[in-house]
């Protein structure tokens, strides 16, 4: 390049020019040539990897090669030839002149850590997207590592500029930084807990993309739709968006029901007041219209059979009801629930099925019923649920029951 630059120079100062004038032409002469010389370059090299790649995108049956041309990375590829002839060319043109030569140097430096992070971020974002897209990832919070290279690749690039501005070597640089490590622990706080937390989050399994969870002390009750190195976004059922930090995750405690979701049905856990003063034992005349019942007329014939037996072989005075075995009509009631839940079309046969008594209480004496429905659906489940407990309400008044209500709505004595 001096060569050429000598030869221009005497040619001009043969045209009757001054040295200096010939020196500054010819340098801005060449300077304007090998510009033009790398934008052809640039714009030839773009035009042949891009067709190259859109033609293997043509033909090739994965999505990742589309996805690299929809952002961008063959064009960040086919600047790497220019950019490497930019810097062994045009700093050439300065020799003799060493501020200008040091000056353009950098100056190119600093543009290719430029292009560097921004070809980095194409390819990482094509990653991302293209990792969205495997089934096997899906739940995964993918965009918290994509997230945690960028940041690093970012601070890489943050340092290397500082290093190149000042002229300190980039690993002397680097070195020197742990004298200022807590400055840095202190703005990137939130960052280093979300990575840590997100880490945590993927190995133990605890939330993925799309699980249903419920974090109060943040009014989330939703599916995740995405998990970032900062936040959690949970997408609530009346449609609002909840943002969380990551690290709540790890430092607060939530409800994950994704158990519920993988296992053969959705429990129901729910109760109805009996007032306690309903309660009796049964004589003959009521056992005689319960066993009309058909859903337990098998039962309470053979129990009474059972009871009898008992009390005869006992010597049992029956002039009082109290005396001995008796049925009762809370625990008759309770059989009938059970054994209409277990002949319910829509409970899970093959999981636990319960009716039991509760500890009473001051609004009297809880019947809680313990089964699992076979359909997990909310709405599907909701209608279960009434359906079960509009009969069950209905049917206390045959086993001469009340339901116990609020004092400030008493029952009806009638």
């Amino acid at each position: 390049m001096e060569h050429i630059i000598d030869l221009i120079v005497q040619l001009l100062t043969s045209w009757g020019l001054s040295e200096n004038i010939a020196s500054f032409l010819s340098i801005s002469g060449l300077f304007i040539l090998l510009t033009i010389l790398i934008y052809i370059v640039d714009v030839v090299l773009k035009k042949i990897i891009r067709a190259t790649f859109t033609k293997i995108a043509n033909k090739s049956k994965t999505d990742f090669d589309d996805i690299m041309l929809e952002n961008r990375v063959p064009g960040s590829i086919a600047q790497i030839v220019p950019y490497i002839l930019t810097y062994n060319l045009i700093p050439s043109l300065f020799n003799g002149f060493e501020n200008g030569k040091e000056f353009c140097e950098k100056t190119i430096l600093l543009v290719g850590i430029g292009l560097t992070i921004w070809g980095v971020r194409n390819v990482l974002n094509s990653l991302k997207i293209y990792f969205k897209t495997l089934s096997f990832l899906k739940d995964k919070p993918v965009d918290s590592y994509i997230q945690v290279f960028m940041i690093f690749v970012w601070m890489t690039g943050i340092f290397g500029t500082v290093a190149i501005i000042t002229g300190i070597s980039f690993f002397k640089f680097i070195a020197g930084l742990g004298t200022v490590s807590a400055i840095i622990i202190l703005v990137f706080r939130d960052t280093i807990l979300g990575f840590v937390a997100s880490i945590q989050v993927s190995i133990n399994d605890m939330v993925r993309i799309g699980d249903w969870i419920t974090l109060e002390k943040f009014g989330a009750d939703g599916d995740v739709i995405e998990i970032n190195l900062a936040t959690v976004k949970v997408q609530n059922f009346d449609n609002t968006i909840t943002t969380i930090p990551t690290y709540a995750l790890i430092s607060d405690s939530f409800k994950n029901w994704r158990g519920m979701d993988e296992s053969n049905g959705r429990r129901i856990k729910r109760s109805l007041n009996i007032r306690m003063e309903s309660v009796k034992n049964l004589s003959q005349d009521d056992i005689l219209k319960m066993s009309k019942i058909q859903l337990i007329s098998d039962y309470i014939l053979q129990r009474s059979q059972d009871i009898n037996t008992y009390n005869e072989n006992h010597t049992i005075d029956k002039s009082l009801l109290i005396n001995g075995r008796n049925l009762t009509n809370i625990g008759v009631f309770r059989k009938y629930m059970e054994t209409f839940i277990e002949q319910h079309s829509a409970i899970n046969k093959d999981m636990m099925i319960m009716v039991r008594q509760l500890q009473p209480t001051a609004q009297g004496l809880p019947i809680e019923i313990y089964a699992f429905s076979s359909d997990k659906r909310w709405k599907n489940y909701e209608f279960i649920i009434a359906d079960i407990f509009d009969h069950m309400i209905a049917s206390v008044n045959d086993f001469d029951l009340k339901i116990a209500e609020s004092p400030l709505f008493p029952a009806s004595k009638k």
